[in-house]
């Protein structure tokens, strides 16, 4: 029989106890042990809750220091208070399994030296209930990972459609899909790309063994994206999204998040929706694709479940990234000014003679060169310019659009979204 003490109950937690109960007899002979929930520990101890035989308290210790817990699942959120609950549950001895994509982003390789050998499991931290951390960490371990892109945000994902498919704009979107109980009342971690990024740091680690933090690494979000680069979009066949990007070149690895114009025919462009999906590339196996509810009560107890059979089954677990040394010590993480990528750039100017050609030239100076461009009339004086912009280093770009910012006919608010091939 395996105790499991769950901190915080909320909607993931509450579906796990929930399917435990549901899928009792499929669970407990894949997991060959009977498994428990004994403890659960919530915020509002006189919320009334459908938990039979589950003991409530608010009293975070009750589950920490009960000798015969013998896995605890963290699910209470934030990044210090629930790094310092899952550092003693690890000194008390016990396997944990968490779904703190944010507490990991920070807090990960301190916590792979916690655990040791002790099990160690998040599968639900990142993509809800697609299994990438297992098809990563297990079944791609004969690959040199190339690269990974993937949609880890279904709130952004469903903006975007809704954007492109049905022409809302940005304002009108967010405030449906806060509506729907997509996007939460702050929307900043979403919308701002920074839950994507705290997912890709964690693929990251198991992929190529970075230690970076949020910081260290380019975050944009889809806050700026505006029908005029719908249009765009359309016009040359893309759509839009926003990916989370590892590519390793060589011994050098870059991570991004922002939003891209990716080609109609890519597989990873048809994920639509509140759905998930990423692309792993390996040089072995190729391109695999993996998709599926990146989010949601029962999909992400999905994975958490997953874990506690597995733990069931196996007892102690390998390291939790996957590997006891650094995978490649020569890797360094691309700093963000020198990524390299295509650009699509927007520009709102004064119709007249001579515009376009003060751009070039601002462009030509740092070696940069248009591949398309299109221009729309937005009203009597005004048009909106839009350019494809070959190949070009990040810090380039950024340093000829802030000098294009000071022409007198150009509006200081350009749009840049990165072009991905």
């Amino acid at each position: 029989m395996i105790n499991i003490g769950i901190i915080g109950a909320g909607t993931v937690g509450s579906s796990v106890i929930k399917i435990l109960k549901q899928n009792k007899d499929i669970i407990q002979a894949r997991a060959g042990k009977s498994l428990i929930i004994k403890t659960a520990v919530v915020k509002n101890i006189n919320k009334k809750r459908d938990f039979e035989d589950v003991i409530i308290t608010d009293d975070v210790d009750k589950v920490l220091n009960d000798k015969d817990i013998d896995i605890v699942v963290e699910l209470m959120g934030g990044v210090d208070d629930a790094f310092e609950v899952v550092k003693k549950a690890l000194k008390n001895g016990k396997a944990v399994i968490t779904a703190n994509k944010a507490m990991l982003a920070y807090h990960r390789y301190e916590l792979q030296d916690i655990a040791g050998k002790l099990a160690f499991e998040y599968e639900a931290a990142v993509a809800g209930g697609i299994p990438i951390i297992t098809a990563l960490r297990d079944g791609l371990t004969a690959n040199h990972i190339l690269s990974i892109k993937g949609i880890m945000n279904g709130t952004t994902n469903y903006m975007l459609d809704a954007m492109i498919n049905d022409g809302i704009n940005y304002k009108d979107i967010l405030k449906k899909a806060q509506d729907l109980g997509y996007a939460e009342a702050d929307p900043s971690f979403d919308v701002g790309g920074t839950d994507a990024a705290h997912k890709l740091l964690i693929l990251a680690s198991i992929a190529y063994g970075i230690d970076a933090k949020p910081e260290d690494i380019l975050i944009e979000g889809i806050e700026n994206i505006a029908l005029e680069d719908i249009k765009f979009a359309k016009e040359f066949d893309y759509t839009i999204k926003l990916l989370a990007i590892a590519n390793k070149v060589e011994n050098k690895v870059e991570l991004r998040v922002h939003p891209v114009l990716i080609s109609n025919k890519k597989m990873i462009a048809k994920i639509d929706g509140v759905m998930n999906g990423i692309s792993v590339v390996g040089d072995k196996v190729g391109e695999t694709l993996y998709y599926g509810a990146g989010a949601g009560g029962d999909a992400t107890a999905s994975a958490v479940i997953a874990n506690i059979v597995d733990i069931a089954r196996q007892g102690k677990a390998s390291p939790m990234l996957g590997f006891d040394k650094p995978l490649e010590q020569n890797l360094k993480l691309v700093k963000k000014g020198d990524i390299r990528t295509k650009y699509y750039i927007r520009f709102c100017v004064a119709n007249q003679t001579g515009v376009l050609n003060s751009i070039s030239e601002i462009l030509s100076k740092k070696g940069i060169s248009i591949e398309t461009m299109l221009q729309n009339q937005k009203d009597k004086n005004r048009a909106n310019l839009s350019l494809s912009i070959y190949e070009c280093c990040e810090k380039d770009i950024n340093e000829a659009l802030d000098k294009i910012r000071e022409l007198e006919f150009v509006d200081e608010n350009i749009s840049k979204i990165r072009i991905e091939v």
